[in-house]
Formats: structure tokens, sequence, C-alpha cells
């Protein structure tokens, strides 16, 4: 091997600079994860759990909000598309012939506010007075979640707010090099709607990557890729995924039920394995095996030498492959080395405490000692 090339950087790493070029749109059930932090030194003498003395608190993006910030994290430009709640009794001036405009709820603004703060245009996340912003409580206590709090409505997004929602997206989509549709079943991605959004992002050639929910067991004809957890391909097939055989046949099944390019299918330590229409062979990509302490979460640098890694939470490390494999897709990646890059990211980001994003800092760095 030539000096020049051993001097190269990995080829998954070349693909980062074209990120920043590059316009995603994310369409999907946004919501509000909050985290307040406390203390925990005592028992309540009313009941048998901690009693927990307010520290902090912090806001950050969850659902297909965490899929936009990701994706801005690693220097796209997104366009955010959603719902959250509105105040009925703070109406904006409207004028003749034009639908009110109301404002967000209280934790619709800390979520509108959350995605500007990442650079994100919201202009597409539509405050609707008939719904409530979906917001996840997290009460945490010396790194321990105590309980998580939910607050939703899972009812059918209003037909006015859906037709709205709908023209603001086509009325982008020729501005977008991808469209990431994010379901978690809070009832905004309904069967026709989401038809017709494929149907106007095909037309205009633009590629769609779907994150999907396994109680909705609908196909996403024409998506570039499908992105599912082990757990949600098995719902999907009816039956358990005990061993590779079965994740094989299962990965094989759902290319045809969603009717998608693509099927990746997520296996946490277990890594991710890849199926494409057009192979006949499926690829499997193992998890990284590294190592990741406190004192560094957040930094680029990871500790090698380690037999596995220590995970210190998982959550929104699916909402990370998803954005990594559709940047890399729209960047013109093939496949497997989009999903090589995802695998990588997903390495990074659950040694993070929270719902969190990888950075390219950090992603050229899990890539460098990769290779390394």
């Amino acid at each position: 091997m030539s000096a020049k090339t051993s001097q190269s950087p990995p080829q998954p790493q070349r693909l980062l600079p074209r990120f920043r070029r590059l316009c995603i749109g994310v369409l999907g059930d946004v919501m509000l994860d909050r985290y307040v932090w406390g203390d925990a030194t005592r028992l309540s003498p009313e009941a048998a759990v901690p009693v927990v003395s307010y520290v902090s608190q912090q806001d950050c993006a969850g659902g297909a909000g965490n899929v936009a910030m990701n994706l801005a994290a690693l220097g796209a430009r997104v366009v955010a598309f959603g719902a959250v709640g509105g105040e009925t009794n703070s109406p904006s001036p409207g004028r003749a012939g034009k639908a009110k405009r109301f404002a967000p709820d209280e934790a619709g603004a800390a979520l509108h506010a959350c995605l500007r703060k990442a650079g994100i245009a919201v202009g597409g996340v539509l405050a609707d007075p008939h719904r409530v912003t979906t917001m996840k409580t997290r009460i945490i206590a010396r790194h321990q979640q105590i309980v998580r709090i939910d607050r939703e409505r899972r009812d059918p997004l209003a037909p006015e707010t859906q037709e709205r929602l709908f023209r603001l997206l086509v009325a982008a989509l020729n501005k977008l090099d991808g469209l990431v549709v994010s379901d978690y079943d809070k009832g905004l991605l309904g069967d026709e709607f989401t038809d017709r959004v494929l149907h106007a992002a095909h037309r205009l050639n633009v590629p769609v990557f779907v994150k999907p929910k396994s109680s909705r067991r609908r196909p996403y004809n024409g998506a570039r890729a499908v992105v599912c957890n082990a757990k949600e391909a098995a719902d999907y097939v009816g039956h358990a995924l005990p061993d590779e055989n079965a994740v094989i046949e299962a990965g094989r099944a759902l290319l045809s039920h969603f009717g998608a390019a693509a099927v990746v299918i997520t296996r946490g330590g277990q890594g991710m394995t890849i199926f494409e229409e057009v192979s006949p062979r499926h690829l499997h990509i193992p998890a990284t095996s590294f190592e990741v302490t406190y004192a560094r979460i957040g930094q680029p640098g990871i500790e090698r030498g380690a037999t596995g890694r220590q995970v210190f939470d998982v959550t929104g490390a699916g909402d990370t492959v998803l954005s990594v494999l559709a940047l890399a897709l729209a960047a013109g990646a093939p496949l497997p080395e989009a999903a090589r890059l995802a695998n990588a990211a997903a390495g990074v980001v659950v040694g993070k405490l929270g719902t969190a994003a990888v950075t390219p800092k950090e992603l050229s760095a899990a890539l460098q000692e990769l290779h390394a």
C-alpha cells in the first residue's frame, strides 16, 4: 500500500464534507424530551419512593425532532414538518380568507426553541388547537431515571391542519435532497396522507427514508430505505427472530412488504443487517466494540481495548442511524458504505446520556479508530 493511500481518510469519512451541501426535510411526530435533574438522598414518608430535590431542567427535541437535530448536527440544512399543540386563546391576526394561526402551547414553544437553536426551519411545524404537544418528562437523580411521564394524544391530525401541512411540504420538495419520514404513531402519519407524501416525493425524484411504527403494518412503496429495529421487524412478520436465519427471512419478507428499495434492521449489540431489492445477498455489519466513559461523553476520543461497549442510554440511537443513513445515501454513497457510517454513528451516540446527536468531529474520530 502506498504512503498516499495509507494517509487517505477512510472512504465513509470522505462523505462528511458533502453533508453540508444537502437540504433534508423531516416529516413526522415531533415531540419534546424534558429532563428534570435532581438529587435523591431519602425516601418519602408517604410511600416507598425517593424524594427528588430539583436541581435543573433540560429540554431536547425528541421523536422526529431528534432526527432533525441529528441531521443538523452533521451540517445539513434541515426543514421540519409536523404538528404541536396550539393555544386556542392566542390566535394570530388573520387576513380575510386566511386560516387563523395559533401560537404553540408551552411544550410546543419549547420544542420550537430547541429546533431553531440548531438552525432548523420550523415553518412547517404547525400549531393545532385540537392537539397537545407530545412531551416525555424524565425525572433523573444520580444518573438514574426514576420515572417517565408522557403527555400526548394519538388521534388523527385535524383534516384542515393535515392539508395545510401537505401543501407546505409539497412546496418545499423541489428544494430537498431527501425526505425522512419518522412515525411514532401519534396520529400525524395516516395511511392516505403518507401515500400522498410518497407519491409527491416520487414524482419529484426526492428519495424518502422511513422509520415506521410496528403498530402500522403498511407499505411504503418507492421508499429508498426503511429502517426498523429487531423488535419492530419481529412484530411486522408476526414471530420472534431467535437466530440469524430468522433475521434473514424477516428482512427478505419486509422488502416485499414495504415495497422499498432497501430494508435495514438494527440489532443493538449485534450491529445491523441490510437487505437490498437489487441484491440476492444480505450484508451484516457488527456493532463497534468500544467503551465510552462518562469523562469522555461528548468528546471525540474513544477508549480502545475494551471487550464491549458500555452503553449508557440508547435513547435516540435509531434516530441517529436513520439520519446518517439518509445523509450518506443522499450524498451518493452506496448502501453498504452508508450503513457502515450509520453504524459508527450509533456507536458514538449510545455512549451519551439522554437524547443526543453525533457531531462530524465525533464521527470522524470514531471512523479513524475503526480503521486504525
